[in-house]
């Protein structure tokens, strides 16, 4: 029988049910061979020669596939068809030859398939093919670059910059993009600008919505109205006018649906509708692939096969209606300028079937496929067709003029399925207009926007206003302020990253995750910040590396490897033009003394580190000891900066610059003792004094959170001297107990409890308070109480059964669900998955369905089975094979320094 080798047990299993019994099919559980993490790896000095070996996981993976190659005589390696795929099939072949498995009469064809369908499979069988070289050739000349980046200038790092982990070719542009948008961010000046609105009627009663657009006879730019007079003026003027409609304008206008998606399209969208991260994507993406759901899912083109183009227009017009089809199928072109691992869009496999109808039981792949299916549709759809309406409103002598705007959605089309997602919100413009008339009078609604004002008057800060209402509530003027550059999510750092052309569609979601596992950048409401070390390491390059962190370089470098995919250009050639000067660059910072290195930095980050400081001062004075000049730092979590006086003075703060979170600040003195705001490891804490010889160890108190967030009132913004001293009274002596010992409340890791130690106890009682303010309240008789019960039921203790706030009932594949209250908020349990409920959940109103939806993803999202646990105890060996691939991802430094793409 022949020998079929694929990358993964999920996709032979697939293949092996449609070859039948007259093949063999193996999986090689990904790439068998790797670059040791070594010097030497690739020889620059024997033309780039690259020595190989098999990872230790993979050593029965292929002697497996030679096992099985002793009784038959042929191989056929059907990996997936893009560059990694391509990849996997030579090393497999070199790998196999290096043991003698594959001889000369061994008969080795390479077969690709864009989908895991019967016929997709036996089509792909029938036009076997010999691996393709030049593919090859790129993917050996990007692994080269990235171990020669990652080999040579990791190192440079770990020396000059200490805390820093390690660089690669792609990540670091990627880096750049976060840092430079942070920069842009924390450089921004805000502009005051004022909006004016009015409620109007129709003759008719109908009410609707009209902004301001002239006044005084002019045309107004956003910022003309640029301050409360101005719009206290321009309100003004509007109240005193009688308006009338002047035109009423509908305009036909239609929307086209979007290409199908791509790898990069996907991942946008997954993360706009789904808040789901690259890796988390591509992750289900592979699941559905490999079931033969959907095809190929790394992919840079966006055509599709024509027999697929027909199947969605059956399919449109059986659930839908001939009308929901176009006369003529639509036809998409790829943008990418080589689209060589594109063989398809994504799509699914069967036009027919819905997320639904395959009843996918993984929450995520079921979500995805349903985006899946439904853009594919919608793309071959006829297009919505719209009637926008613009009404122009104004007075008798031309002074003021106002605009309402609204559409009417005439025909649905593929809206009927299906709406892109936006990355930023705009300005609905979408509302439906009553029946206007021209000429016809336009009526103030009074009282109309009173409540407007009143919320937006409650959000005033101090003595500002940010709300001017006219005397019969019906005009009103809201203050604004441009807003910087939004920080990059995943998907719109992925959608920068392909407009500059810098990774390819394999690549996106290992480089951004890759940031965050290496801390240079973390990721807070699905936005992604730079950490201070990721910041320097930026900087570093920028001035010691900067045409390897070019984008402009990167994506010509990209270009170069396509070039060579293509068969136009040879690729040691590319690696010697490159090494010359990267290696030449490494030698030039080799001599380099971390002051030295410091020195160029603060330099260049001056504008961040020291911004100009309200009342005039030297921005590089210490504010602490008013002597010392700032400087930039650095140490093993990252840069900071410090005092120079150090360790007189201990003055410390993020290179956020002055005001960024975390930075130390003075919050008054009591009883002779300085009261500081700092920032530690754990987060921000309060400290009365400084440590001295006779006082290594001041009081402190962190600032109290739960569920990992700060409780209102106690943010370090809002940090006061009172509050500051308040928390410094912990731990809290309650008082002495009936039966000796002192009782005392204080706040902890797990949250507020008190504590009891009897004379006759080897050791102190613990109780848990439930809510934060009980630390400072709580009285004796509330705590002995406590205190008795808890020593009366010792096994409620952490660790102990706890008793269930509701019992709901049993999961379909058996087992008792239960909500329970845990030191991080109400959850739910069920067996071993514990599902956090969202912040709006009342554990109270949580129904069975919820319930069981919340502990199905949060199983599917930890790895955890979601199948019937008692029964189908436990495929053990499974559960060995994936402690094992943990252990062999645990590699050294320097193996993940050298891969960067992977």
């Amino acid at each position: 029988m022949p020998v079929v080798v694929v990358e993964s047990p999920a996709k032979a299993k697939t293949i092996n049910k449609y070859l039948g019994s007259d093949y063999t099919v193996l999986a090689s559980y990904g790439h068998v061979r790797d670059l040791p993490p070594k010097d030497g790896s690739v020889d620059t000095d024997d033309d780039f020669a690259m020595k190989w070996e098999i990872a230790n996981d993979s050593r029965k993976h292929v002697a497996a596939i030679a096992e099985a190659l002793k009784s038959d005589d042929e191989l056929i390696l059907a990996t997936d068809p893009d560059r990694e795929g391509e990849a996997i099939s030579w090393h497999l072949k070199e790998a196999l030859t290096k043991r003698r498995s594959i001889k000369k009469s061994t008969k080795v064809e390479r077969v690709t398939f864009n989908a895991i369908t019967k016929q997709a499979v036996s089509e792909a069988m029938k036009n076997p093919r010999d691996i393709d070289a030049p593919l090859v050739e790129a993917y050996l000349a990007r692994r080269a670059l990235d171990y020669l980046v990652g080999f040579n200038l990791s190192p440079v790092l770990w020396r000059k910059l200490p805390g820093a982990r390690s660089a690669g070719r792609v990540q670091s542009v990627c880096l750049r993009l976060i840092v430079e948008r942070e920069m842009e961010i924390e450089a921004f000046k805000p502009r005051e600008y004022w909006q004016v609105k009015a409620q109007l009627t129709t003759p008719r009663g109908q009410s609707y919505e009209a902004r301001l657009t002239n006044l005084a006879g002019k045309k107004l730019d956003r910022y003309d109205l640029a301050n409360l007079t101005d719009a206290e003026m321009a309100v003004s003027a509007i109240e005193k006018r009688a308006l009338k409609v002047l035109s009423v304008e509908a305009k036909p206008t239609s929307r086209n649906p979007s290409a199908p998606f791509m790898t990069s399209t996907l991942q946008q969208e997954a993360s706009r509708k789904f808040g789901m991260g690259a890796r988390q994507t591509m992750n289900a993406a592979q699941r559905l692939y490999e079931a033969g759901h959907i095809t190929y899912m790394r992919t840079d083109g966006i055509d599709m096969a024509p027999e697929a183009v027909m199947a969605a227009r059956d399919a449109i017009k059986d659930r839908y209606g001939a009308n929901y089809v176009p006369d003529s199928p639509r036809m998409y072109k790829n943008k990418a300028k080589n689209a060589q691992e594109a063989h398809e869009c994504i799509r699914p496999t069967d036009m027919t079937k819905d997320a639904e109808s395959l009843r996918l039981s993984e929450p995520d792949q079921r979500k995805l496929y349903d985006l899946i299916w439904k853009r594919t549709l919608a793309c071959q759809m006829e297009a919505a067709r719209l009637e926008r309406t613009t009404v122009e409103i104004g007075s008798d002598d031309g002074q003021v003029g106002l605009r309402a705007t609204g559409q009417v959605v005439l025909f649905d089309g593929f809206l009927k399925i299906y709406e892109e997602g936006r990355d930023e919100p705009v300005e609905d413009d979408d509302k439906r207009l009553p029946q206007i008339m021209q000429g016809e009078a336009a009526k103030f609604d009074a009282g109309a926007l009173k409540g407007e004002h009143a919320k937006a008057v409650e959000k005033t800060v101090g003595d500002a206003r940010n709300a001017v209402m006219s005397n019969d509530g019906a005009t009103l003027a809201t203050q604004s302020f441009t807003n910087p550059p939004p920080r990059y999510t995943e998907a719109t750092l992925v959608k920068k990253m392909e407009e500059l052309g810098i990774g390819r569609p394999s690549t996106y979601a290992s480089i951004v995750t890759t940031i965050q596992e290496r801390e240079y950048v973390r990721k807070e409401q699905n936005r992604l910040i730079p950490e201070d070390k990721g910041r320097i390491v930026t900087i570093f390059l920028l001035n010691f590396f900067k045409r390897y962190v070019e984008y402009d370089f990167t994506a010509a470098l990209e270009d170069e490897l396509d070039s060579v995919s293509a068969g136009n250009e040879d690729y040691k050639d590319l690696l010697a033009k490159f090494w010359r000067d990267f290696s030449a660059a490494i030698a030039e910072t080799s001599e380099l003394r971390i002051s030295e290195v410091l020195d160029v930095l603060d330099e260049a980050l001056a504008p961040q580190l020291y911004p100009p400081r309200e009342d005039g001062s030297d921005p590089r004075i210490c504010p602490k000891c008013g002597q010392g000049q700032l400087h930039l730092k650095t140490s093993r979590t990252g840069g900071f900066v410090g005092c120079g006086n150090y360790p007189e003075c201990t003055y410390t703060r993020p290179i956020a610059g002055e005001g960024a979170e975390g930075e130390e600040r003075l919050l008054g003195e009591d009883a002779g003792d300085e009261i500081w705001l700092k920032a530690g490891r754990f987060g921000p804490y309060v400290q009365r004094g400084e440590p001295t010889p006779e006082n290594k160890k001041p009081p402190r108190a962190s600032l109290p959170k739960a569920r990992g967030q700060f409780l209102p009132g106690w943010e370090p913004d809002g940090m006061t001297l009172e509050k500051a001293l308040t928390l410094l009274t912990l731990p809290r002596e309650i008082g002495m107990h009936p039966e000796g010992g002192v009782v005392k409340s204080n706040l902890g890791r797990f949250g507020p409890f008190i504590m009891h130690q009897k004379p006759d106890e080897e050791k102190p009682v613990y109780v848990n308070l439930k809510e934060f303010q009980e630390v400072f309240e709580i009285g004796m008789n509330r705590a002995v109480e406590m205190l008795a019960e808890k020593r009366a039921n010792p096994g409620r203790g952490r660790g102990a059964a706890a008793k269930p706030l509701r019992e709901l009932g049993d999961h379909p594949d058996g087992g008792a669900l239960s909500v329970y209250e845990g030191r991080y908020g109400p959850y739910v349990k069920w067996e071993k998955v514990n599902a956090t409920l969202p912040k709006d959940a009342d554990p109270k109103e949580i129904t069975l369905e919820a319930a069981v939806a919340l502990v199905n993803e949060k199983a599917a999202k930890s790895g955890k089975k979601k199948a019937a646990p008692k029964k189908a105890a436990a495929k053990k060996p499974a559960a060995k094979k994936s402690t094992a691939k943990k252990t062999s991802a645990k590699k050294s430094t320097a193996k993940k320094a050298a891969g960067d793409e992977s």
